[in-house]
């Protein structure tokens, strides 16, 4: 039973900062990829960084230079630093994980999502 919960997400302005959670918690054997990804209104979901257990990040080119992914893996966290946020990064943002819940057996999952709304 593994469950990602995120927080952190709200109202702010544009050219304003935010930083999303992510808490990876139940039987974890690891947690190996972490990754952020968001879905506007009307559109598809769209992923934002991620990061592997090692802490290798990717980005999305729209998000590269203002966004950041962390992670504390002995704590099962994994954030996501937003700055000069745009109006355009309005959006439900979810936290993604490969999870293993044993030595041999992994398992992709998805957190409830986390509200960020940025007024122009």
């Amino acid at each position: 039973q593994v469950h990602l919960t995120e927080s952190g997400g709200g109202l702010v302005q544009a050219g304003g900062s935010l930083r999303l959670s992510c808490v990876a918690s139940g039987a974890i054997y690891k947690v190996n990829n972490m990754a952020w990804h968001r879905q506007a209104p009307g559109k598809q979901r769209e992923l934002v960084a991620t990061i592997t257990s090692g802490g290798i990040t990717t980005y999305a080119d729209s998000m590269e230079g203002r966004f950041g992914i962390s992670r504390d893996n002995a704590k099962n966290t994994v954030w996501l630093q937003m700055d000069s946020l745009k109006a355009e990064d309005t959006a439900v943002y979810y936290c993604n994980a490969d999870v293993q819940v044993s030595r041999n057996y992994e398992f992709n999952y998805w957190g409830q999502g986390t509200q960020v709304t940025v007024s122009s």
